[in-house]
């Protein structure tokens, strides 16, 4: 879902000629704040994916899931779904608040699976 808030109104705004393209030219146009920003917080949920995928991992091979790692897992999606309107419409600093419990709830399952 989240890429497709970033593709539609990037195909919209650049063209489908350049953003179907290999993108070895810069675009002729900027995007605007709006999808800019949705670029970047979807950028922000790939890295943050990587964290969360490997605690699911470690939770999941370590046969450790509790009622902390699955809260702590439903805290993470939870605040990766708030932060896309935080990052697009820029609460600050909520924004960074929000980013910091899905951090949190991530390192929360890796230890919790790990003691």
């Amino acid at each position: 879902m989240q890429f497709h808030l970033f593709a539609i109104p990037a195909n919209i705004e650049l063209g489908t000629g350049y953003t179907s393209s290999p993108r070895d030219r810069p675009p002729s146009q900027q995007l605007s704040t709006l999808t800019g920003r949705l670029q970047r917080a979807m950028n922000n949920h790939f890295e943050g994916l990587i964290l969360f995928t490997l605690a699911v991992v470690v939770v999941t091979l370590g046969n450790q899931s509790t009622p902390v790692t699955q809260y702590a897992a439903w805290a993470y999606l939870g605040a990766r779904i708030l932060y896309i309107p935080a990052y697009a419409f820029g609460w600050r600093p909520w924004r960074s608040a929000i980013w910091s419990v899905g951090f949190f709830a991530t390192l929360t399952m890796i230890v919790a699976a790990l003691i």
